[in-house]
């Protein structure tokens, strides 16, 4: 009989205001980066980077009552937020019981994978950040910016 695997650790996680706290048991199952639609809605930005964890390994540690819950009856999906600051919780889908998937961003420490996955990547916003080179604003420390693409002045007199 195969054994079962044990976790390595615990890391915590927390919304914005302190309110909700939670714990994983490490290394989490996988994570990924999504792209679709209903992610990009949930947390307002470009996508949504997930951890998902073994539900019997994640566990609420403080404000189990500050927690609400949105069901989207026609994906048969839940997601979780906090009700004070609105922070994005969980996210759980009817087809995956055992599991429950959390915003990576929530965690300060280490989970125990990368997100090496990209789900709904046609999806992808042509306004995303993808690795272009940035160069700092002058006047604003801390601020970079990607150039503008300059089309490339043709000196049609020397050309004959």
């Amino acid at each position: 009989m195969a054994k079962a695997a044990t976790a390595a650790g615990v890391v915590d996680g927390q919304c914005l205001c302190g309110k909700v706290s939670f714990e994983i048991d490490t290394p989490a199952r996988w994570a990924w980066h999504d792209h679709s639609p209903a992610s990009r809605r949930a947390h307002g930005a470009a996508y949504a980077t997930y951890v998902g964890s073994w539900r019997k390994r994640f566990r609420i540690t403080k404000g189990d009552k500050s927690i609400t819950r949105y069901e989207d009856k026609p994906t048969k999906t839940v997601r979780s937020f906090c009700a004070h600051c609105g922070t994005p919780l969980s996210y759980e889908r009817a087809r995956s019981p055992h599991m429950v998937n959390i915003p990576r961003a929530l965690f300060a420490g280490r989970t125990g994978r990368q997100p090496l996955y990209h789900i709904a990547i046609e999806e992808l916003q042509e306004w995303a950040y993808t690795g272009e080179p940035l160069v700092p604003l002058k006047g604003f420390p801390g601020v970079v910016w990607q150039r503008s693409k300059r089309k490339k002045r043709i000196d049609h007199e020397g050309m004959f």
